[in-house]
């Protein structure tokens, strides 16, 4: 039976109204007749092919033939179906694409075939030379070459068995790779279930996972917000993101992927080329820029054009991939102990653009730090107009003798910030002067300050620097924080700008009134702020800690401290050399909470978080047993992949018994908790310093688990 979707109008009327409950009426009785016809499994796999074509219509084809509501309503059908008969449920199902919250280590698995890299080249002379060692390795004979474009992002591999995907693995060392299956099944563009019938009945096809630039863009600005580190490019993203370990936030991050190359013995054609174009039938996304060319003017004349072109793709690149059409011809060839000698990479030079310096302008963050922006005559690169490009700090404006006026070299070579690589000297005006950086804040005029050993200059005037009171009131709202939803910096900026608050601890003051005069959403907006500030009271005292912003203390420091030291109170109370006897607390990080704890407005401030009830201590619980402190401040390191937890499951219980978990093994390890597939580096490490190593079930032994 096929269900038909009705399209209405929208209209606000009691007809409408009327017609749309009748259609809901008889959409809920289908329902319960095909459930009470045992029709439930058939209706189960209908909405997987319907759901799998739209998937391929909006992702692979670009031509969406559904609205997204109506998409929602079918695979908000299907999730009910499969939950109330996962019995029918697929692995394989369009309802895997948005991830399961699970937190499953990755397992490693051997390749098939081994993923080799390609041999790079850099000029059409080593292009040349490439194709003459072909033309002389085949006798003679003729052949093909197919020109791709490189896709700069994370290699996968995927196995399909009976047109279902089986697995998806990285590439690796080459041998061995993660099987990423539960994550890439989220990547909208893979197909999990193949179209037609006339695909191998087992073969691998492999490609490239990527991060499409709007999305690395959207993606960074967020991790700016938070003050999280910044993917320095989409390639990095992309990897990344594979490698998390909760699908649903995969899913989240919109990735992509292209395929192109397949294995197995029962290939449709001899010819490389045709052989994608099948996969292209079969639903797989593979680039439509793809060509066959057969001379060395052909070759020259593809590579010069995608060194321009690729500038307006949505994804990045960075070279082109040749190789030999003819499958047999690609094993006639062979291979070298690294890379095939059918294929090769040509690399594009990272670009670069030139245009002038305008000015310098100095920006202050919410630790004091001021940076200098280069601000340009804007200009195209990789895609995107550049108008700024971060400096760094005032060493590489001396480094790069910068003056305003100077043509400069601007290049991103596939980072999201642009930076100056060099400058035309030559082109300098006469009357241009030199880049200086500022001696006193922008904002507030205070003297500036560089420590010993550091690069940034910062000013030290936290309590009365608008950008800094701004950028921490920022900073203790952010999810990992105080996590304090419906606010951002512009709300924040609003409070603050109309003198409705001046720090963090006048958030707890503010009244459903106060909030509802800022936006015309009226109370319910302002409500649910007010609620959210409110619930903030219950965060544990470690974020709290972390909220406050005191430099250097990041999330895991804040951990330590809270740990160790238990409270507010005696925190305020620590020594220098208190401190530092807290693993993992250096002296800089020391020094830097006494300071905060000896201001008199951060006292202040402080005494007021924990009269609006804000956690300022560590909740005792209760030791069930003695065995708690089985490990008695042991350090402890992880390494492989386990059955029984996952690896932050085993970091929590090595805290919850009493251990450190430790990234590396050093002279201070005391135990090295070793899963299948560990790392042979740590292994041998920790044999020659002596260090036990311990299996999963020794330390639930140990733990009393």
């Amino acid at each position: 039976m096929v269900h038909k979707h009705i399209f209405l109008p929208e209209k606000k009327s009691f007809a409408s109204f009327v017609l749309a409950s009748q259609i809901k009426l008889t959409f809920i009785l289908y329902i319960r007749s095909m459930k009470d016809s045992h029709n439930v499994q058939e209706r189960i796999a209908y909405l997987s092919r319907v759901l799998e074509e739209h998937n391929h219509n909006y992702y692979v084809l670009n031509s969406p033939t559904i609205s997204d509501r109506d998409f929602d309503m079918l695979m908000q059908e299907l999730q009910q179906l499969e939950g109330e008969y996962p019995q029918y449920a697929s692995p394989n199902s369009p309802t895997q694409r948005v991830g399961s919250d699970i937190n499953h280590a990755f397992v490693q698995v051997a390749h098939t075939y081994p993923m080799l890299s390609l041999g790079n080249t850099y000029s059409m002379e080593e292009v040349a030379a490439f194709y003459q060692r072909v033309k002389q390795g085949l006798g003679d004979a003729p052949f093909e070459i197919v020109g791709e474009l490189k896709f700069d992002g994370t290699s996968i591999s995927l196995t399909y068995q009976d047109g279902h995907l089986l697995r998806a693995v990285t590439r690796g060392d080459g041998t061995m790779g993660d099987d990423v299956t539960r994550n890439t099944r989220t990547i909208r563009s893979i197909p999990l279930v193949l179209k037609g019938d006339d695909y191998p009945p087992f073969f691998e096809i492999r490609g490239e996972v990527l991060m499409p630039w709007s999305t690395f863009e959207k993606l960074n600005k967020e991790r700016e917000e938070q003050e999280e580190p910044l993917f320095a490019n989409p390639r990095n993203a992309a990897a990344g993101t594979l490698k998390l370990q909760n699908p649903a936030t995969v899913a989240a991050r919109g990735l992509d992927a292209y395929l192109y190359y397949m294995l197995g013995d029962n290939l449709p054609t001899d010819n490389h080329y045709d052989n994608l174009q099948r996969a292209r039938e079969w639903g797989f996304k593979v680039s439509d820029t793809m060509r066959v060319l057969h001379n060395l003017d052909e070759i020259k004349a593809f590579i010069d054009y995608w060194d321009i072109e690729r500038r307006n793709l949505p994804v990045a690149t960075d070279g082109i991939v040749l190789k030999v059409a003819s499958i047999e011809q690609q094993e006639e060839l062979g291979y070298t102990a690294k890379s095939p000698r059918w294929a090769i990479a040509y690399k594009f030079q990272a670009e670069d653009a030139i245009t002038r310096l305008n000015s310098v302008s100095f920006q202050v963050g919410r630790t004091g730090t001021i940076t200098p922006v280069a601000n340009l005559e804007p200009v195209q690169l990789s895609g995107t107009v550049v108008r700024r490009a971060s400096l760094h700090n005032e060493d590489i404006i001396r480094s790069l003798d910068l003056h305003i006026g100077d043509m400069v070299h601007v290049e991103k070579g596939g980072e999201i910030i642009p930076k100056i690589t060099g400058v035309e000297a030559d082109s300098r005006p006469a009357d241009s002067s030199p880049v200086t950086f500022v001696r006193n804040c922008p904002e507030c005029g205070t003297p500036l300050v560089r420590e010993e050993g550091e690069a940034a200059w910062f000013c030290p005037n936290s309590n009365h620097c608008a950008p800094q009171i701004k950028g921490r009131i920022e900073h203790f709202i952010a999810r990992k924080a105080m996590n304090i939803d419906s606010l951002g910096p512009e709300t924040i900026a609003q409070f603050y700008d109309r003198g409705m608050i001046h720090n963090v601890a006048d958030l707890y003051t503010l009244t459903v009134d106060d909030v509802a005069t800022l936006k015309q959403q009226g109370r319910k907006w302002a409500q649910n702020i007010v609620d959210s500030i409110a619930h903030s009271r219950e965060v544990p005292f470690a974020r709290v800690l972390f909220a406050l912003g005191i430099r250097y203390v990041g999330e895991t420091v804040a951990k330590r401290l809270a740990s160790a030291i238990k409270s507010m109170d005696r925190l305020r109370d620590a020594t220098i050399e208190q401190l530092t006897a807290i693993p993992d607390i250096g002296e800089r990080i020391a020094l830097s909470v006494v300071e905060y704890m000896n201001d008199i407005d951060n006292l202040l401030l402080i005494e007021r978080l924990a009269q609006y009830g804000v956690q300022m201590s560590v909740e005792e619980k209760p030791q069930s047993t003695p065995m708690q402190n089985i490990l008695n401040g042991a350090s402890v390191v992880i390494s492989g992949t386990f059955e029984h937890h996952s690896r932050d499951e085993y970091k929590a219980l090595i805290e919850q018994y009493g251990g450190r978990n430790v990234a590396s093994v050093s002279g201070a390890t005391q135990y090295l908790l070793a899963g299948a597939n560990m790392g042979p580096a740590k292994l041998e490490k920790a044999t020659r310093l002596g260090i036990k190593i311990i299996s999963e079930t020794e330390f639930l032994q140990m733990i009393g688990l």
